[in-house]
């Protein structure tokens, strides 16, 4: 009997054919690696005829993924197709009843369906792998269920999305509109098919939501997460936090408190200086805090073709050596369910009001301020522009819960001339 492991790849997209790249290119080092050869049986797609700038005549084809999962001649299916239902789950369904190792990249799937499958395949004594699943080519997945295994993990977060760094980190260099460089940022591709997977921090939030799970022993609770995507983003508030010393950036964030689980996507500031304050364009970056080994920064390429395959075969090769790592750093049947809390948790907040430009209006701000708790750190006045006053703040730590209420007195108060803006300042 052949000893090498055969892939059926279901997904001829840019990582599926970069998959293939790989394997075909890679395959005498993956050969000593692994102890054994790995080899490509077959491929399903939504087109056999379409050019991907890769040779698929010599493996066996199925139109159908699901028959593809249960072909007898693979050992392991990768499940490149995306989509939380569908083909997708079917497919992996299949594979898992049929005796096959499963890989995927696909993150919407197994952040609504995720503890389902895993429970399947470990029953099984099967794996579920998903590296390629969360921020591309950073090996975050395995960092955290491996390498990180001793620690209690104190909170997860990071830059998830690298379309949505492109889109501020390109507004602040060009100067241009969020609409203007979304419209770009379209042009180029970078965009999903539903550009608000992206934009609207879903995206990141299906990543968040995996990780959240091997790191505090969670099952995964997508639907539990707050959600806030980056199209409020206004080039003035890009300029201004600059001018502050900040940057703005969408994190995701999970912290477990004795409360419960706090899971958020969410515009940020963040120090400029700061390591997730200097990360440029479509990179990613983890940040893992944990108890004995402190804060580990994890950055690369959170997409792409080459990355993303590079992650799908690094799981292929630990199932090659024999290991058979649980779906989520511990048994699925072990992962408790976490009480979804909002954060309640106190930080420093910039503030954006453009004020009447009126006597006593600024002392009124203040005051109100002041009743809710919220004492101010710094204060800029910009240039007025007719009856408008803009002015910036930020803030000493406050609770959320403090700002949305002096935000809501102010929003009455006749001193303001449009509703004010709040962002958190992620402290790093």
């Amino acid at each position: 009997m052949s000893n090498e492991l055969r892939l059926g790849i279901a997904g001829l997209g840019t990582v599926g054919a970069g998959v293939v790249k790989i394997v075909e290119k890679n395959s005498d080092i993956l050969a000593k690696k692994c102890g054994r050869g790995i080899e490509i049986a077959a491929v399903s797609a939504r087109s056999r005829s379409k050019k991907r700038g890769i040779e698929i005549s010599g493996y066996a084809w199925e139109d159908d993924p699901v028959a593809l999962a249960r072909r007898k001649d693979i050992d392991v299916f990768i499940e490149l197709i995306g989509g939380e239902n569908g083909s997708a789950k079917a497919s992996v369904e299949a594979a898992l009843d049929t005796g096959k190792h499963v890989v995927t990249a696909n993150k919407a799937m197994l952040a609504v369906h995720g503890q389902y499958l895993a429970e399947l395949a470990e029953q099984r004594r099967l794996a579920l792998r998903f590296e390629a699943a969360v921020a591309g080519g950073i090996p975050v997945v395995k960092v955290l269920s491996e390498s990180m295994a001793a620690n209690r993990v104190k909170r997860v977060l990071g830059v998830m999305n690298g379309t949505c760094n492109y889109i501020l980190t390109r507004m602040e260099s060009s100067g241009l509109s969020y609409e203007e460089v979304f419209a770009e940022a379209n042009g180029l591709g970078y965009l999903e098919a539903d550009p608000s997977l992206d934009v609207g921090g879903i995206d990141s939030g299906h990543k968040l939501a995996l990780l959240a799970s091997i790191a505090f022993g969670t099952r995964v609770d997508f639907e539990s997460m707050d959600i806030e995507g980056i199209d409020r983003v206004s080039i003035t508030d890009i300029e201004q936090a600059r001018d502050m010393g900040f940057r703005i950036k969408l994190l995701g964030v999970a912290k477990l408190t004795g409360k419960g689980l706090e899971q958020r996507t969410q515009p940020c500031l963040v120090p400029a200086d700061s390591p997730l304050g200097r990360l440029e364009n479509a990179t990613n970056m983890i940040v893992i805090e944990g108890d004995a080994s402190g804060q580990i920064f994890l950055q690369g390429a959170g997409a792409g073709e080459g990355p993303t395959s590079s992650s799908v075969l690094s799981d292929v090769v630990e199932l090659a050596r024999g290991q058979r790592a649980t779906t989520f750093g511990q048994p699925a049947a072990s992962l408790v369910d976490a009480k979804p809390v909002c954060s309640d948790l106190s930080a420093p907040f910039y503030l954006r009001m453009t004020l009447k430009d009126e006597p006593g209006v600024l002392a009124l701000i203040a005051s109100v301020l002041g009743d809710a708790g919220i004492s101010i750190d710094r204060m800029r006045q910009y240039k007025h522009e007719g009856e408008a006053a803009p002015v910036i703040m930020v803030t000493h730590r406050t609770s959320p819960a403090e700002i949305a209420k002096a935000i809501s007195r102010i929003k009455t108060s006749g001193a303001v001339l449009e509703d004010p803006v709040s962002i958190r300042i992620e402290e790093i």
